[in-house]
């Protein structure tokens, strides 16, 4: 029975080829620009997750200020300020926290040789290089001894690198920061850089040592990661711990700054959500048309096959085998335009390669563009749309002609 009805639509394809090339043409244009808004709308979401992921997806930075609420006695505007002791505190009443540094920063004088630049100077622990999700060129990253034993290292950020050594090989090298002699032990790759960010010109130092340069009693800020997803209770146990610490209101938004990379990409994946749905809807209409189109030529087929309806009809033929058959014709057209469409957007996709979105307003940004991929729920979906528009169009010429009265038919000229 199957076998037969697919005889008969390819028969019928065949009885008007133009038609149905023009129409599975429609529907091939339809799915390929439903694929490949989706495709779009994905690379997009990938795209906020690599800029985010480079800098530490889970990376929360705490800062001091100001008071700006009188809590216990005080008046506003008593500066806030952390010491070692803080890190402590955190570590031991943040939930699921994974790493935690302490930061101390200041713009050094940097000399090698004859080369002389104003560089910036962060003193860190060595779990910053995790929260950070900092890469090593070459070397190694600043470890625990580093610290403990006072060692007077530094890992040189790219563009740092390329200042004081330009191409020759840094590591083990002696450089001088702020009249300082430290050893080179370590470069990191090159990171996502927008505007005049310094964060490629960076050089690090183990915390420990950075009392050589600057007074670290009183910490610049404080950097953490932490285990699940509930960022939201990261930040209020924060607040909450060190107002406690620190005699000031855990809803005082001045008195401590808090950095959380998770909220800013739940706001992006918003965005995101959004711009798919509205990229799917409008691949919908764009198929719907193509679905229009269908619908017009099984109409006309209808019409011009109604005597040969009311001879199936005399001899025999029940409405649902008509109507299995009209669907059947415009299943098999849909379906071949399908596999073209599809094929179109993978065509489309591999010859476009990458779309320009993060890397226009950052330097080493190529990671942050938006590259259309046709992932398999991509297609799931797009095959599914495909799907109801293609039923939906063929239904209507597919009832008409089953419902055809058979003695009419049969008069039809």
């Amino acid at each position: 029975m199957n076998r037969d009805l697919l005889q008969q639509a390819f028969g019928a394809m065949r009885h008007d080829l133009r038609k149905t090339v023009l129409t599975m043409l429609g529907m091939a244009w339809g799915i390929a620009t439903v694929v490949l808004l989706l495709a779009y709308g994905e690379g997009f979401g990938r795209a906020i997750n690599n800029i985010f992921q480079s800098f530490g997806a889970k990376a929360v930075g705490v800062f001091p200020g100001r008071t700006s609420q009188q809590a216990g006695g005080n008046k506003a505007g008593v500066e806030v300020r952390f010491t070692s002791d803080d890190i402590e505190l955190l570590r031991n009443v943040v939930p699921l926290v994974r790493h935690i540094s302490r930061e101390s920063d200041k713009q050094c004088t940097v000399v090698n040789n004859a080369r002389t630049f104003t560089l910036p100077v962060t003193g860190v622990d060595p779990p910053v290089g995790a929260i950070w999700n900092l890469d090593i060129e070459q070397g190694r990253f600043l470890n625990d001894e580093d610290n403990l034993a006072h060692r007077r290292v530094a890992v040189l950020g790219y563009d740092a690198k390329a200042k004081l050594f330009s191409g020759m090989d840094a590591l083990g090298q002696e450089i001088r920061i702020d009249g300082v002699v430290f050893q080179v032990v370590g470069q990191v790759s090159a990171r996502m850089q927008e505007g005049d960010n310094d964060i490629n010109r960076q050089i690090y130092l183990p915390f420990s040592v950075m009392d050589a340069l600057q007074d670290t009693h009183y910490l610049g800020g404080i950097w953490l990661d932490y285990e699940g997803l509930d960022h939201d209770k990261v930040t209020q146990t924060i607040r909450g711990s060190l107002g406690l610490a620190h005699n000031f209101k855990p809803d005082d938004l001045r008195a401590v700054h808090v950095f959380d990379a998770q909220k800013q990409l739940s706001q992006f994946n918003i965005i995101s959500m959004g711009l798919k749905i509205l990229l799917t809807f409008i691949g919908t209409i764009t198929l719907g048309i193509g679905g229009i189109g269908l619908m017009n030529i099984m109409l006309v087929s209808v019409t011009q096959r109604t005597r040969e309806i009311g001879v199936e009809k005399a001899l025999g033929a029940r409405k649902r085998d008509i109507l299995f058959q009209f669907l059947a014709e415009a299943m098999v057209i849909t379906a071949v335009g399908g596999v073209l469409g599809i094929l179109l957007s993978y065509v489309v996709s591999f010859s476009v390669g990458s779309l320009t979105l993060y890397s226009a307003m950052a330097q080493h940004a190529d990671a942050g563009d938006i590259r259309l991929i046709v992932a398999p729920k991509i297609l799931l979906i797009a095959v599914s749309i495909l799907a109801v528009v293609g039923v939906t169009s063929a239904m209507f010429p597919a009832v008409r002609a089953a419902n055809l009265d058979p003695i009419e038919a049969l008069r039809y000229e």
